[in-house]
């Protein structure tokens, strides 16, 4: 009987030991199972989550970077504008102070302003010679034939423009273009001497050269009246 208990009793205690084996293989199994889904899922997001940091940073640069530029293209034109702004508005005051200053019109006033600039001939001086020429008078023919508003004759001023008739120089954009173009000139062909360029202007440089090899003074009235109070070199550049 004893012998059978011990039976029963080391029977019981092998079929617990597998249960308990059994138990722990599979508790093992799931614990594995868990752990081997776990650590194949959890990087997935953490990757993709990473991506889209990435991708988002990466659109948020893009997205500076191109509102930079378009702000700085803005700013360039804002500053462009307000150059152009500023330079018409100098242009302006300018022409309306020579305008009234001379009693003109102030489209005139304009044409000689920006014909000078173009010829890169000082408009002070510009406006200085029209006037004492021609005292501003596109139609104004003097007793030795010089037309126009700078007083030209047509063979001086063919030289400058080979297409050049004599009624063309009754168009003041015409007659100021070449006059202040042969002003200019002699500017340079004196050595920027204002004075004796006038001289020649007004009498020929045949005249004034002849009369320096003479060694006599050619400076007569006209040159001092124009050049009363001017301080300028006659030329808006070297």
């Amino acid at each position: 009987m004893k012998k059978l208990r011990s039976t029963y009793v080391h029977r019981g205690d092998a079929i617990r030991r597998r249960r308990k084996i059994r138990n722990l293989v599979a508790f093992l199994g799931v614990s594995a199972t868990v752990l081997f889904v776990i650590a194949n899922r959890r990087p997935a997001p953490a990757t993709a989550e990473a991506a889209d940091i990435a991708s988002t940073s990466s659109s948020f640069s893009f997205g500076l970077l191109g509102e930079n530029r378009r702000l700085r293209q803005d700013l360039e034109n804002v500053t462009g504008e307000a150059t152009l702004l500023r330079a018409q508005m100098d242009r302006a005051n300018k022409v309306i102070a020579f305008s009234g200053r001379y009693g003109i019109p102030a489209n005139l006033a304009g044409t000689i302003f920006d014909v000078a600039l173009a010829e890169r001939l000082d408009p002070e001086l510009a406006f200085r010679l029209v006037n004492l020429e021609s005292q501003f008078n596109p139609r104004a023919v003097s007793r030795v034939g010089a037309v126009g508003l700078t007083q030209l004759m047509f063979s001086t001023a063919i030289q400058f423009d080979r297409t050049v008739t004599r009624d063309g120089l009754y168009d003041p954009r015409t007659n100021l273009r070449i006059g202040f173009r042969y002003l200019r000139r002699l500017i340079g062909l004196y050595n920027g001497n204002v004075q004796l360029a006038l001289l020649a202007y007004n009498l020929g440089e045949d005249a004034v050269d002849q009369a320096r090899k003479r060694g006599q003074d050619p400076r007569v009235g006209y040159n001092r009246i124009l050049l009363k109070a001017y301080n300028g070199r006659g030329t808006s550049d070297n």
